[in-house]
């Protein structure tokens, strides 16, 4: 027998039991134990309902049982949906006799106890279903106490259901705060738009849906990119959908930017691939889609379908989905806005480069060219080879100090200013001397190194180099046997000082001998313990003996850039390769040359 002192007792065990319990089932014996010893009551039993009154559990347990009985069902029950509250708990009292089947699916227990009476409780545990718990008790029962105590019970059960779903809810909000902060790190450590939105498919699955595809916005309508699923042939399935499917394009063409996370269901999604033998057949839950659609800055770029077969309670709320749409919406605009700059970049980097070198006979002339700045400013690096009167080609090279709009201005400035002096029969020096004048007139707040080598061929077959350098790294030799030479040059930074003249030197090349000129992002190519690729050049350069000149350029470059891992500076190259004249082939006229020059 329970006395009030024992039930207090009893009930602040179940309150504590309450604060640490994971989920409501817990609880049975701290419930059923202590009614169970109150006089007169014979038999308890608990059941669970879904909100359309399926009755998805029942538990009882007598006064003499060993063990509780447990029946976990799926059974509809429509005529106990009149035992339903609506909001607070409801108590009824009722002969065990009069118990409708129909309604009381308890009935079969609670007439086990013979002249029995039922004092029952409903309780709604949340928005998705209620509960009940009910007691057989004999004549002698204090109907009110068992009523009270029933009552006090459900109070404890209701309090440990809503702190287990507060708790979860935090512990998902955590979840979701996690998942968020790590799909903006990994979205935004991409600059390529399909890369991006790639990424948001493998994030998202299986953590938010359990299907995932994203679309991008086109002028012709949207573009399929990237599927996941968390089952291979789903997810092949959930691609085609993704690719061709009409319904889904005629959704993803009906979104706009104010619109919010779109979920549909049940008789929404007839005529979809989402239903039946398509991507999303085959689950045990009914199929859930959401469709969330990707804006940034007062534009719609894209669109993100989930795909769910999982409870509800499990499914993400419209907040969670607006957040990560918004995220990677901000991430896709970022990477489209830099595919836009980095081809206007490249663009106008073409244009301050030659579109073609010229071909001359006994030359092989080739260049590369390497953009660093991962952020695309333009950068100051240039080349150009200028065929000149007297029938030889002038080489140059050059580098504006920094990026940007002010670097691009004074590297056209000075590649322009050069080819036109060297073309109408300017020695080197004196070309360098006018440009560093130029500048000077201009007030150019940057200075510039450049280096010109004219090549002349001489009637013996070798070629004479005459260079001039302000300030800009010396070119090197590949003679035909293989080692390296440097072209002695040196001369002050142009638009520093008014008045400065340029001194030349002279030296020769023999048939396969190959002229190299660079600028200072090949040598300054860092690797992670410091090593510069300067001290290494010599030896990669005499590896390329006997290349080509695109080949020696080709790959100069690409060493360099595999074997820097600081250092953003561009890299220019201008590779020139003396392969002599034959008698038979003579030097092209000066007019072919000129004509050849106009022409690019």
């Amino acid at each position: 027998m329970v006395d009030d002192d024992t039930w207090s007792g009893a009930l602040h065990r179940l309150w504590q039991a309450a604060s640490r319990a994971e989920e409501v089932a817990a609880l049975a014996d701290d419930v059923y134990a202590p009614l169970l010893a109150t006089p007169g009551v014979h038999l308890v039993v608990g059941t669970r309902w879904d909100e359309d009154a399926t009755l998805r559990y029942m538990r009882a347990l007598g006064a003499d049982g060993d063990a509780p009985v447990i029946v976990a069902t799926a059974r509809s029950m429509p005529g106990a949906a009149v035992r339903e509250p609506d909001g607070e708990p409801v108590v009824t009292r009722s002969p065990v006799g009069e118990l409708d089947d129909a309604v009381w699916p308890e009935a079969e227990f609670l007439r086990q106890v013979p002249g029995a009476s039922v004092v029952g409780c409903t309780f709604r545990l949340d928005r998705s279903g209620w509960a009940g718990l009910s007691v057989a008790v004999d004549a002698s029962a204090d109907t009110e106490g068992v009523a009270r105590r029933l009552a006090q019970a459900v109070d404890v059960i209701v309090a440990c259901h809503t702190g287990i779903l507060q708790r979860g809810r935090e512990a998902r909000r955590g979840a979701d705060d996690a998942l968020l902060a790590e799909a903006s790190l990994q979205m935004d450590s991409s600059l390529d738009v399909e890369d991006t939105l790639r990424r948001v498919a493998r994030i998202a699955v299986p953590a938010v849906a359990d299907g995932c595809l994203v679309h991008l916005l086109r002028k012709d309508g949207p573009e399929f990119v990237a599927a996941t699923h968390v089952a291979v042939q789903q997810q092949r399935a959930l691609e085609e959908a993704g690719r061709d499917d009409p319904w889904l394009a005629a959704l993803l063409a009906q979104r706009d930017d104010g619109d919010q996370a779109l979920f549909l269901s049940g008789a929404a999604l007839e005529g979809s691939p989402f239903v039946g033998p398509g991507p999303a057949g085959g689950g045990r839950h009914p199929t859930v889609v959401s469709v969330s659609t990707l804006h940034a800055r007062g534009r719609v770029v894209g669109s993100i379908t989930f795909v769910y077969q999982r409870p509800e309670d499990r499914l993400p709320d419209s907040a969670f989905l607006d957040s990560l749409a918004t995220r990677a919406a901000l991430a896709i605009d970022n990477a489209l806005l830099y595919e836009l700059r980095r081809h206007a970049v490249l663009s106008l980097q073409e244009h301050l480069l030659p579109s073609q070198l010229p071909a001359a006979a006994g030359w092989d002339l080739s260049a590369s060219y390497e953009v660093g700045d991962p952020m695309l400013d333009v950068g100051g690096d240039f080349y150009d080879a200028v065929p000149r009167p007297d029938g030889s080609i002038a080489l140059l090279i050059g580098d504006v100090c920094g990026r940007g709009a002010e670097a691009a201005a004074l590297t056209g400035l000075a590649r322009h200013t050069l080819r036109t002096l060297l073309e109408e029969g300017t020695d080197p020096g004196t070309a360098l001397s006018r440009l560093n004048r130029a500048l000077r007139q201009e007030g150019a707040t940057r200075f510039l190194t450049a280096v010109v080598v004219t090549m002349a061929p001489q009637a013996d077959g070798t070629v004479r180099l005459t260079t001039c350098s302000a300030g800009h790294p010396r070119p090197l030799v590949l003679r035909a046997d293989g080692s390296i030479g440097e072209v002695v040059s040196g001369g002050l930074l142009l638009g520093i000082l008014d008045d400065v003249s340029y001194e030349s030197h002279e030296d020769s090349l023999a048939p396969g001998d190959t002229l190299v000129l660079f600028t200072d992002g090949l040598t300054e190519s860092r690797e992670a313990d410091g090593t510069y690729f300067e001290s290494v050049l010599p030896g990669r350069l005499a590896a390329l003996r006997g290349s080509d000149a695109a080949h020696v350029a080709e790959s100069l470059a690409r060493q360099a850039r595999t074997f820097r891992a600081s250092g953003q500076d561009d890299i220019a190259l201008l590779v020139a390769r003396w392969n002599g004249i034959t008698p038979s082939d003579g030097l092209l006229p000066l007019e072919t040359l000129l004509e050849q020059a106009a022409l690019r």
